[in-house]
């Protein structure tokens, strides 16, 4: 049996204390696994300051655990101390930040970050060879070299600049994604094109995905499994759609409610069905991309 991709055993992270005998527990006793060798989108939902980036940092080995273990592919993620190791680590497990107009220099034009990424973590060490990585990761994306060469981040839409961010971020090769917020800085219009994107990531490439988001409709449209969190802790969890169609905890009773179902005002069809919403949203948004779920 090979090892899980992932395995978070009791996880937990507290700030503060000290003199000051005060501490701030952002994640209390968070436990999943990603199976190897299965890619899916797990969605973790939360509001802000439910603990769910304290979570991806975790994840990503920018921050280390206050209790319990996170394990990639049977490592203890604390045991991971030499260079080599962290860029073997960080080959494997690769972050798509929020904003990607914060995640490049505006100075700085965006296919040297790709050329970068392609000489650290690949063979190519030629200019050549960096030009045709960034290339191949950028068709994965729906663009092209020839698009986005020799010019700034200002010159790019926000999801145009966003698919180069997940193209860097492929050029590595990871085997997870940890995708934190990825569309809610994008133009509502576009953000159809970004979360179909991992969807194809996961089917065709076989990248499995961690999608932090506090958006109920696109983690219903694309995520396998779920998790939502409240106050640092993980209040329901399993299947995505058996979840968000049918929730027990409150909290999550009270998530679900919050989003409005786009069913006309005169549709009186089945008006208690408290699945409805949800099959509106996807069915929205599966419209919207010509994509049937």
């Amino acid at each position: 049996m090979s090892l899980p991709l992932l395995e978070l055993r009791g996880v937990g992270k507290s700030y503060g204390g000290g003199w000051l005998r005060q501490h701030t527990r952002a994640v209390h006793d968070v436990s999943f696994t990603l199976e190897a060798g299965r890619p899916e989108v797990f969605a973790i939902i939360g509001e802000s300051g439910s603990g769910k980036s304290t979570l991806a940092r975790m994840v990503l080995n920018a921050t280390a655990p206050s209790e319990g273990q996170i394990l990639f592919r049977g490592r203890d993620l604390a045991t991971i101390r030499r260079s080599a190791d962290r860029r073997a680590f960080m080959q494997a497990v690769q972050p798509v930040f929020q904003n990607p107009f914060e995640a490049f220099n505006p100075l700085k034009r965006v296919d040297r970050y790709l050329y970068a990424t392609a000489y650290h973590f690949t063979e190519a060490k030629g200019r050549a060879a960096q030009e045709a990585k960034a290339d191949e990761a950028l068709h994965k994306v729906g663009l092209s070299l020839a698009e986005i060469r020799g010019r700034f981040p200002h010159e790019l839409s926000g999801g145009q600049l966003q698919r180069v961010a997940i193209a860097r971020a492929l050029i590595p090769g990871p085997a997870l994604l940890v995708a934190d917020e990825p569309v809610s800085m994008i133009d509502a219009s576009l953000r159809m094109t970004v979360v179909n994107l991992f969807r194809r990531l996961r089917d065709e490439l076989g990248v499995s995905i961690i999608y932090i988001t506090h958006d109920l409709a696109t983690a219903y449209y694309i995520s396998d499994r779920i998790i939502i969190m409240q106050r640092g802790e993980v209040v329901e969890a399993g299947d995505a759609r058996r979840v968000l169609m049918a929730p027990q905890h409150p909290y999550s009773i009270l998530l679900r409610d919050s989003v409005l179902s786009i069913d006309p005002p005169g549709d009186a069809s089945e008006p208690n069905d408290p699945a409805r919403p949800w099959t509106s949203a996807g069915a929205s948004l599966a419209a919207r991309s010509g994509d049937v779920p």
